[in-house]
């Protein structure tokens, strides 16, 4: 063998043969030392591996730990995570930035010392005791301080930590601050408030709006009784003061021929035949009048009414009545009633959708200067529904508009002509009874809306069938 020093690739990790003692090269020969040497460099080549495995696993850890605190620093709800005894070790940013403490103060704090109150360190108490293995608990709130020592309420859950060995090693809370959450919860409720304030102020403004087209019918629906009851009041006077006379001459003790005279000079004997019709006429037109004003104010007014049973059949009658004596006078209407079509909800609601549609199918028909303006109203009773179709002779709506009819404040009208209000709250009526409101162009031309309401199988009250 010879004395020079062998060593391998390895460099300084290879064999010193010359540090060897001859007791120690005695016996060995040179395969025996080549084997040796690959041995060792296997076992080398086998530990850098494993270092270089080893620097991977790490660098996977450390990318993991900084997903994990991205999580956390990204996380809008807060966390603590603590031992068995409460004392904290880990928290996230959201809940620094809470409570206006650094990581390094907050590291061993009990959990009880960020709590508002008893009462929330008594509800932890109780979390902690009932929380089970592998579940949450449920959510349940909490008072903690802010940086300003403000009291916010937190919604929180919690999770017990397991160590590897199966134990349980501590705690993880996971809560919402409610606070901004209540806040917003407030004030939209107060929006929505105002909204359905808004809403039901726009409807009544197009009632009134519908009400205020009905002006000159009205005004010549009431002017045919009130007339009648003034020239049977006229009439009466008279007769009041023929009868005073005869009265007073009776009293005079004048003979009977000149009582007898006088009663045909004043025509007593007619007067007393007279004036039971002309008391039954004037009664019959003082109550015309107050059912023409009974059902103005049923129809003008903010209905807060019950719901009740009504006749579909006279809310329409009457919607034909008031749009004809209002603005369309000349109107043709095909209708024929059909009794006993019931539908449960308001009636001053119900007639609104009606005088609407039947003013829109006047409006739409009335711009055709080759055709009177007509509309068909067909009332039906299919099992549980009302259905209603309104088909006029206009020249029905634009393919593109179909879709927007419904839509607030769109109006194919000329500007000043039309609010674009009436088929919207007509639609949101038709809706809020349950039933629906529905637009095509009729196959034989013109525009055709259906309504469709559920039918009250109740007799129900009468007050609203007048």
């Amino acid at each position: 063998m010879s004395s020079k020093r062998t060593t391998t690739s390895s460099g300084s990790h290879g064999v010193d043969l010359d540090a060897m003692t001859p007791s120690q090269l005695e016996g060995i020969d040179e395969a025996t030392w080549l084997d040796v040497i690959r041995k060792m460099d296997e076992v080398y080549l086998q530990l850098i591996e494993d270092e270089v495995a080893l620097e991977e696993k790490n660098a996977q850890l450390e990318q993991s730990q900084q997903f994990i605190f991205s999580l956390l620093s990204a996380m809008s709800d807060v966390l603590v995570a603590c031992n068995a005894r409460g004392e904290i070790e880990e928290t996230n940013v959201a809940l620094r930035e809470l409570v206006g403490m650094q990581e390094s103060a907050l590291h061993g704090m009990s959990i009880y010392q960020l709590l508002a109150d008893d009462d929330s360190a008594a509800t932890l108490r109780t979390v902690i005791d009932n929380v089970g293995p592998g579940r949450s608990f449920n959510v349940v709130e909490l008072n903690l301080f802010d940086a300003e020592r403000s009291i916010v309420p937190v919604d929180v859950s919690c999770t017990p930590r397991i160590g590897p060995n199966g134990r349980r090693e501590g705690y993880v809370f996971v809560g919402r601050p409610m606070a901004e959450i209540k806040r917003a919860y407030h004030q939209l409720r107060e929006a929505h408030e105002a909204l359905k304030r808004t809403q039901q102020q726009l409807l009544h403004a197009e009632k009134m709006a519908s009400l205020g087209r009905l002006v000159a019918g009205v005004a010549h629906e009431l002017n045919n009784p009130i007339s009648f009851v003034l020239g049977n009041v006229h009439a009466l006077k008279r007769y009041s003061e023929r009868l005073a006379a005869y009265v007073a001459l009776l009293h005079s003790g004048e003979d009977g021929a000149e009582a007898e005279r006088q009663r045909i000079r004043l025509r007593i004997d007619h007067i007393l035949q007279d004036m039971p019709s002309l008391i039954e006429g004037t009664l019959e037109g003082a109550q015309r009048t107050a059912d023409i004003v009974r059902g103005l104010t049923r129809f003008s007014a903010v209905d807060r009414e019950e719901p009740s049973v009504f006749d579909l059949s006279e809310v329409v009658k009457r919607a034909i009545h008031w749009v004809k004596k209002g603005t369309a006078p000349t109107f043709e209407v095909h209708w024929s009633p059909l009794p006993g079509c019931l539908v449960m909800g308001s009636a001053g609601h119900v007639q609104q959708v009606m005088m609407n549609l039947i003013q829109n199918a006047y409006d739409a028909a009335g711009s055709r200067d080759d055709a009177v303006p007509a509309l068909w109203i067909a009332l039906d009773r299919l099992d549980d529904r009302v259905v209603l179709r309104f088909r006029d002779n206009g020249p029905g709506i634009a393919a593109e508009h179909l879709a927007r009819v419904f839509d607030p404040f769109f109006s194919t009208k000329p500007v000043g002509k039309g609010t674009g209000l009436s088929l919207s709250i007509s639609y949101g009526i038709v809706e809020r009874h349950g039933g629906r409101l529905l637009v095509r162009n009729h196959p034989e031309g013109g525009a055709e809306f259906t309504v469709e309401l559920p039918a009250a199988h109740d007799k129900g009250s009468s007050a609203d069938r007048r």
